[in-house]
């Protein structure tokens, strides 16, 4: 364990940048994931200059720096996949960042431990309009009536479409926009017709070695039928009803079929997408700007044959699964009054530059930015914005949650992957997850 804190202390130091400590200005450290790429964004000091998620994140941290001549932050850059075992080394060790970019779905756990400080009297003091936060940001940011993080954006679960395909299917509109089926019947039908027509399978999702793909997926289904998966003390998963049934028979018979290009991992389903190997990708709103920017091609299959839309509604009510990401202030992560005050500034900083991040692909989480004629001019997004509002997730006093997708994720690969009965997965989950449910700290 302390070998691997010193070398997390290594890498992460690595990351802040060049450059002593001015004792004129005070100093904040920001952890964050959405990669290194310093090379290409590293002198670039306006947000409105960068490009996708790193470039983006990196421009305007690089901004507020030249723009704040008292206050320097120093970025502290952690992998994605193993951030929170990363996260939780430095708590341990006492390396505490001042702010840390969290998952909404994640920050509950973090709140529970009384690690992170509730925000709402100092956002209100440096002018973030909290009402401004559209719902689903809300959700994700509150804990017993209290903000615990400043939301940044909402990621959303989507249909990525190959209109080209669409159309040589018979499944355009007039209008020329993708016809989306409205049940579980209509998708098979739409599916069975797509492959008779092109060839090709409906989707392309990731299945093998993933479980957040399918877990979302899954969780997309049962909130399109309102059912309440766990508890509402939070403690207990209910997989034994018909929602549940509904969601994984359906899963496993677009599978079985061979409307699912099967045995793909993340990189092989955007992969099969972008090659024109599948009718819609099932992904998240990140890569909307790698797809638009592959549309534009001349020698892409996607050229000119690029839609997206939230995950169709396959059931009685729009839902999607929706997570988001957020920036939150942990206890020991300053030293002083000045310090605090300094991540305050930063966080104002951020929301008002919020517009800037929605250009990745991820949806805003300011009512008015939503809401504004400059969002929904960007390409493809007037059709998503309705996610802010429909944007499903686990309930905040669900546990250990990205633990929880992981087991279900697992579940749901062994039902498309091995077969596995649909009675067997229900059983499965319920056991695991209740039994994690049942150690989780509270």
């Amino acid at each position: 364990m302390k070998r691997l804190l010193i070398s997390l202390s290594v890498v992460l130091l690595a990351a802040c940048g060049p450059g002593a400590k001015d004792p004129a200005k005070t100093e904040i450290t920001l952890m964050r994931f959405f990669g290194s790429c310093e090379s290409q964004f590293g002198q670039v000091v306006k947000a409105s200059e960068g490009v996708g998620e790193c470039g983006i994140v990196t421009a305007l941290v690089n901004e507020f720096n030249a723009t704040h001549p008292d206050i320097v932050v120093r970025t502290q850059i952690g992998e994605w996949g193993p951030y929170y075992d990363q996260l939780t080394a430095r708590l341990v060790s006492k390396d505490i960042p001042t702010v840390a970019v969290m998952h909404e779905s994640a920050l509950g756990d973090y709140v529970r431990r009384k690690l992170v400080l509730p925000l709402d009297a100092d956002l209100a003091r440096v002018g973030v309009p909290v009402d401004d936060f559209t719902e689903h940001a809300r959700k994700g940011t509150t804990f017993n009536g209290q903000t615990y993080a400043l939301p940044f954006d909402t990621w959303a679960w989507l249909w990525h479409i190959n209109t080209t395909l669409m159309k040589q299917a018979g499944l355009l509109g007039a209008d020329g926009q993708p016809v989306l089926p409205r049940s579980p019947e209509e998708l098979l039908a739409q599916a069975r017709q797509f492959k008779q027509k092109t060839g090709k399978p409906y989707f392309a999702w990731a299945v093998a070695n993933e479980t957040a793909a399918n877990n979302r997926t899954f969780q997309t289904l049962i909130a399109q039928q309102g059912a309440p998966l766990f508890s509402a003390d939070g403690k207990r998963i209910t997989m034994q009803q018909p929602a549940v049934t509904n969601a994984l028979t359906l899963m496993q018979t677009l599978y079985q079929e061979g409307h699912v290009r099967p045995n793909l991992d993340y990189a092989a389903a955007n992969q099969a997408f972008l090659n024109g190997e599948a009718g819609v990708v099932v992904v998240g709103t990140w890569t909307i700007d790698q797809f638009l920017r592959e549309s534009q091609k001349p020698d892409s299959p996607l050229q000119g044959g690029y839609a997206v839309r939230p995950f169709a509604q396959l059931y009685e009510r729009p839902a999607v699964f929706a997570d988001g990401h957020s920036w939150a202030l942990f206890k020991g992560g300053t030293q002083d009054a000045k310090g605090h005050e300094a991540a305050l500034t930063f966080l104002k900083f951020v929301w008002d530059r919020t517009a800037e991040w929605s250009r990745t692909g991820h949806l805003p989480v300011s009512q008015t930015v939503a809401q504004s004629e400059a969002f929904r001019a960007l390409p493809q997004r007037a059709a998503l914005a309705e996610i802010t509002t429909t944007g499903a997730s686990m309930p905040g006093n669900v546990p250990t949650q990205r633990n929880i997708e992981l087991l279900i994720g697992e579940d749901v690969a062994n039902l498309l992957l091995s077969g596995k009965p649909v009675a067997e997965v229900q059983a499965s989950v319920e056991k695991r997850v209740n039994k994690a449910l049942s150690k989780a700290r509270r």
